[in-house]
């Protein structure tokens, strides 16, 4: 069973809203997953990533694997230096 770390689209119509999600890769896009790590709101001026970047390093500590969308809004949003 491969983990993901994806988009799990909510909203309404013409009004997307993101979940980032850890799923299994079977599990259909707004299936059932096992952890919510954070949200992505496209719509907002500037676009709003909130990640939980301790519980997304678990995920993938333990192999989840992020999604290539997923993966640029890593590299936009690095998580706070550790001090």
């Amino acid at each position: 069973m491969a983990v993901k770390v994806r988009l799990a689209r909510f909203g309404r119509k013409k009004r997307p809203f993101y979940r980032i999600v850890v799923a299994n890769s079977e599990a259909p896009r707004d299936g059932k997953f096992l952890e919510i790590v954070g949200t992505y709101d496209p719509l907002k001026d500037p676009v709003e990533v909130a990640i939980k970047h301790d519980k997304l390093k678990v995920w993938l500590d333990r192999g989840a694997i992020p999604t290539d969308t997923v993966k640029s809004l890593l590299a936009r949003n690095p998580a706070p230096a550790a001090e």
